[in-house]
């Protein structure tokens, strides 16, 4: 029986993209396969981090009880894991929950995209401040729709300028939804604003880690 390690579990609501500020379970999986310069959740990727063990059936009641429609997988990376297909199946046939799952952009989507209409990805792209550039699997973007995001994890105007490369080779505007969301305490939102001022940047949305002011910027499970 496939066992899942699960290093929290917490209602709140989604701090970023497309349901920004609607309530969520938030599913937090441990370990990640990249190590980004800004990443915020380091702990969750350490070997010694304390987690539960459950089977998929334990994580459907957890959804079940809820009372909650929208289901936030994240990590870590939880698609770099055995036997994630088989739970995303068995959360899938939850009734009227949405599944929305936070990726890093290095996995191939391609297993997971046609699972069910009720599972949506917002992956990553990662910029160059982040250091995990090289891994970014650039098919992924060809599998992507407007039920889907991009986001853009922007530390510097450079991380902007391969931004707005990156989105024009590939076409993206109008294929899915994207997203510039300025790593806390690196760059002021307002010179992102400034940029896509600046270009006359259509089709793109500047972002805030909502949960980031609500709450401190290192608290854990909000």
């Amino acid at each position: 029986m496939a066992r899942y390690e699960i290093i929290e579990h917490f209602i709140s609501i989604n701090g970023e993209g497309t349901r920004a500020g609607q309530l969520a379970l938030f599913l937090r999986f441990k370990g990640c396969n990249l190590s980004c310069h800004y990443c915020d959740t380091t702990w969750a990727n350490q070997t010694d981090c304390p987690s539960t063990t459950m089977t998929a059936e334990e994580i459907e009641v957890l959804v079940k009880e809820s009372g909650v429609q929208n289901v936030t997988i994240t990590g870590g990376e939880p698609l770099n894991r055995p036997d994630i297909g088989t739970l995303l199946k068995r959360l899938s046939c939850v009734p009227d929950i949405q599944i929305e799952i936070e990726t890093n952009g290095s996995i191939d989507l391609l297993p997971y995209c046609n699972l069910s209409p009720k599972i949506h990805f917002t992956m990553d792209y990662k910029l160059p401040c982040s250091g995990m550039e090289s891994y970014m699997k650039i098919s992924n973007f060809a599998l992507l729709s407007m039920e889907d995001m991009v986001k853009f994890v922007i530390g510097n105007i450079s991380d902007l300028e391969r931004t707005w490369e990156i989105i024009t080779q590939f076409n993206l505007i109008g294929k899915t939804n994207l997203y510039l969301s300025p790593v806390f305490g690196s760059i002021e939102p307002k010179e992102i604003v400034a940029f896509m001022i600046k270009h006359k940047w259509n089709g793109v949305q500047m972002q805030l880690q909502l949960h980031k002011f609500i709450w401190s910027p290192d608290q854990k499970g909000v």
